[in-house]
């Protein structure tokens, strides 16, 4: 696995993140808008990195690895949150059983860790 399965992995975690998160959410946002608009900003983050990378492959891993370490950062939050919720049996907001919502997250942040180790890589000279 290359840059280039990091940059096109954030690419889509930057479009679907928020759009899942907002139909998660969407009938209780306005409770707690703060657990809705986090999702929002990690995508950013991640569609920056791509974009930064796609520019200049070299310049813009930093970037990449940064938007994917904060992908991590709440990922490990959500994931395990998640995980104590199914623990205490609270109801998940999202259309689906809160068991899927766990497994969703939990294999985000399995791919979050994996983009994050390959986008840390040294990258040979002249390729990427």
């Amino acid at each position: 696995m290359t840059i280039q399965f990091s940059r096109r992995l954030a690419i889509v975690g930057g479009i679907l993140v928020p759009l899942g998160e907002t139909i998660r959410r969407w009938s209780t946002w306005q409770q707690s808008p703060a657990n809705l608009f986090d999702d929002y900003i990690m995508g950013a983050f991640l569609l920056y990195g791509a974009w930064r990378t796609g520019n200049n492959i070299y310049s813009g891993q930093r970037y990449l690895a940064a938007a994917w370490a904060f992908a991590c950062g709440f990922g490990y939050y959500s994931f395990f949150g998640q995980l104590n919720s199914l623990r205490l049996q609270e109801r998940d907001p999202a259309p689906i059983p809160s068991e899927w919502v766990a497994v969703i997250k939990g294999i985000a942040l399995l791919l979050a860790i994996i983009a994050l180790v390959i986008s840390l890589k040294r990258l040979p000279e002249g390729k990427d």
